[in-house]
């Protein structure tokens, strides 16, 4: 096989094309393993060319891929200091995040420190009332209330004056986070984060639910107890909706929670597979990202974001199931706010308001915006236009509150680490952060990461790219195929769904145009005829019924559909690409 080191430009994206070793390798592979020769172009386009790097990504194992929490920095005094509190029934405070990493951490830290006979509560701040992460207030409230160990699960990696507070107050706080911590850390009893320099767990990407995980099961490690199996689920969940790379140890307990929840179902779950109208027969990490996950989202914008975690961890039928209602409505809800602010975003783009000729950041506020979505439609920008983005929901007393997204490139949390004199607060990681800051300061703020920017990346850099894993052939798509590509879930951040090259096939029939906006076509090649659906790609349509019975290549993805007890193998379109256009 001749290596293909070039690029080709298609109509929206510039796709850079699969290389591959030899046909001898490839099919040494293939038969090693009985895998399908597209799947084995993929596994060597990521880079697993050694039979080493192969076994490690085929085949997970809790001896290989999980290491030790008592190597994490702090874990072993955390749980010395709670296996205090339980023995001595001290008051038990953890306060969380409304976001699903924190929601689920919430409530793994309950039904864990329960069955022990802790005297363990939990609060969870309101988005808009109280903000993200501890504060000294919630400290103070602790402290009057007679609580004598706080412990934070995915915050408080910044929570330096709460923690000076708790030493005031004789409360020991105990910090489980991921992010990624400033210069210092604050001065608490024990801080337990995979990402302090001086942290030796060897695996740094953990979500904060994974974090609390580790805790927790070197807590019951040294009780010889086994954890409730419910744990499994929620750091499932709290791990696909954080976002973080489904590599190495997340990979583990990804598609160890996976085959929990498709042997075992639990009453929120069912409830929200419910609502998700999810009828597969075996759930992916992809449903759970599409389908779940935004609806725990929706947990945080409860009123009383509580709800949230007594859904979770809930046995009562009649109120698990009533939080699953209203989480529906809300979630419908939150499609229609997401769909609002992006329209006027891009109005702003679309009037050169925002300038994306000469600008390379998208940044906009609104005091009609609400905190909770502008991180989702921020995500949705970097996507459409490949810029970084922020937008801001801005507060009757001037401050700006953000969620960032950014590209491969450009490390958000180094950006605003470099321009913190201008900012009230922040935290994060690279591909995204959060922050605040006094709106006088958004056009410097905006200034700032312009010029770095520009400093950093070339306009090639940000062009909307994408990359195709393998060439595919029509006479691949089989069983046997969609089988294989089961040996790479499951997909998620750093391990995407495979996206395929598809040369030279002919459109036949003309294409439909669906509610305006999906274009359907058919496509010929190899004796095979295959339906593609392109979503949200209204554009294509003119170009597609011009192209009838011609040849185009097509980027797609591969999936199967089940549909009334039938499942059928579909293909996605990404984007089309005309031969000529080579670059």
């Amino acid at each position: 096989m001749k290596d293909i080191m070039h690029a080709l430009q298609g109509e929206k994206y510039l796709w850079k094309l699969p290389s591959v070793a030899t046909d001898d390798a490839v099919f040494q592979i293939a038969s090693s393993y009985n895998l399908s020769i597209p799947i084995v172009q993929t596994l060597l386009s990521r880079g697993y060319t050694t039979q080493e790097a192969l076994q490690s990504y085929l085949f997970s194992s809790l001896e290989k891929d999980v290491a030790s929490a008592v190597l994490m920095k702090d874990a072993q005094k955390s749980v010395d200091r709670i296996l205090q509190a339980i023995a001595n029934k001290e008051k038990i405070l953890i306060f969380g995040d409304y976001d699903v990493d924190g929601i689920t951490s919430s409530s793994l830290m309950m039904i864990c420190l329960k069955p022990l006979g802790a005297d363990v509560n939990f609060y969870l701040p309101h988005r808009v009332r109280d903000g993200y992460g501890i504060s000294t207030k919630i400290v103070q409230r602790a402290a009057e209330n007679n609580y004598k160990l706080i412990i934070t699960v995915d915050n408080g990696i910044t929570a330096f004056e709460p923690a000076q507070k708790a030493r005031e107050l004789g409360v020991d706080l105990i910090i489980t986070d991921h992010h990624r911590p400033h210069d210092h850390v604050p001065d608490a009893y024990a801080i337990v984060n995979p990402n302090q320099a001086d942290c030796e767990y060897p695996f740094k990407v953990l979500a904060g639910v994974g974090v609390t995980f580790k805790v927790l099961s070197l807590l019951y490690e040294q009780k010889g107890l086994t954890l409730p199996a419910k744990a499994y689920e929620l750091l499932l969940l709290g791990t696909i909706a954080d976002v973080v790379p489904l590599t190495g140890e997340n990979r583990y307990w990804v598609r160890h929670g996976l085959r929990y929840i498709n042997s075992y179902e639990s009453l929120s779950f069912k409830v929200l597979k419910q609502n998700g109208k999810v009828t597969k027969e075996r759930i992916s990490a992809t449903d759970i990202g599409f389908n779940i996950a935004p609806q725990i989202n929706a947990l945080g914008r409860l009123e009383d974001p509580r709800q949230g975690v007594k859904f979770l961890i809930g046995t009562d039928v009649q109120e698990v199931k009533h939080v699953g209602t209203v989480l529906f409505e809300l979630n419908q809800a939150r499609k229609e706010i997401e769909r609002s602010i992006f329209a006027d975003v891009d109005v702003q783009i679309k009037s050169k308001s925002i300038d994306l000729d000469t600008e390379n950041i998208i940044m906009a506020a609104s005091d009609q915006w609400p905190p909770g979505v502008i991180g989702l439609v921020a995500s949705r920008f970097v996507g459409a236009y490949g810029k970084p983005t922020i937008l801001f929901h801005k507060t009757k007393d001037g401050l700006l509150k953000g969620s960032c997204r950014s590209v491969p490139g450009f490390n958000m949390f180094e950006a605003l680490t470099e321009n913190a004199d201008l900012l009230l607060q922040f935290g994060g990681h690279p591909m995204a952060a959060g922050l605040s800051l006094l709106a006088e300061n958004m056009p410097r703020l905006k200034e700032q990461l312009e010029a770095r920017i520009a400093r950093l990346l070339t306009p090639a850099d940000l062009k909307l790219k994408i990359t195709l894993d393998a060439e595919l052939k029509m006479s691949d798509l089989t069983k046997k195929f969609i089988t294989d590509m089961e040996h790479l879930e499951p997909f998620g951040n750093e391990n995407a769904v495979p996206s395929f090259y598809l040369k030279d096939v002919v459109v036949v029939q003309k294409p439909q145009l669906l509610k305006d906006a999906h274009v359907k076509c058919l496509v010929f090649a190899d004796g095979v005829i295959k339906p593609v659906i392109f979503f949200n790609r209204p554009e294509l349509y003119e170009m597609l019924l011009a192209y009838e019975n011609k040849s185009i290549s097509i980027a797609v993805t591969v999936n199967e559909n089940h549909w009334n007890g039938k499942s059928s193998i579909e293909l996605m379109g990404i984007d089309i690409a005309f031969t000529e256009r080579d670059v």
